[in-house]
């Protein structure tokens, strides 16, 4: 991984952790994503196992190509994406579930 992705990965990783310490401490979520969201907090936590995970692929990304490190760090990067993405999918709103009309 070339540096400067590297640098702007951790960018994002850092906002991303902001945006989830923010949901995590005050219920607080950006506005785009407001309306889908009915736990806030669970939501929050969601996005900082995703900021770990995008910095611990960063960390190993930058790593020399032969170590074995890389590739089991990376791996674990893989795992605690995935594992925020069920969590901010579980946080969400389920669809269908709405006020069901009565029929005549």
């Amino acid at each position: 991984m070339r540096l400067y992705l590297g640098i702007s990965v951790i960018a994002l990783a850092l906002l991303i952790a902001a945006s989830g310490v923010a949901a995590v401490t005050r219920g607080w979520v950006l506005p785009a994503n407001r309306k889908p969201i009915r736990r806030p907090h669970l939501y929050g936590w969601g996005q900082l196992v995703i900021a770990i995970a995008l910095g611990c692929q960063a960390a190993f990304g930058l790593m020399a190509n032969g170590l074995d490190t890389r590739r089991w760090g990376a791996l674990a990067g893989s795992v605690l994406m995935v594992t925020g993405i069920l969590v901010i999918a579980v946080s969400q709103r389920t669809a269908g579930h709405g006020q069901r009309r009565s029929e005549p």
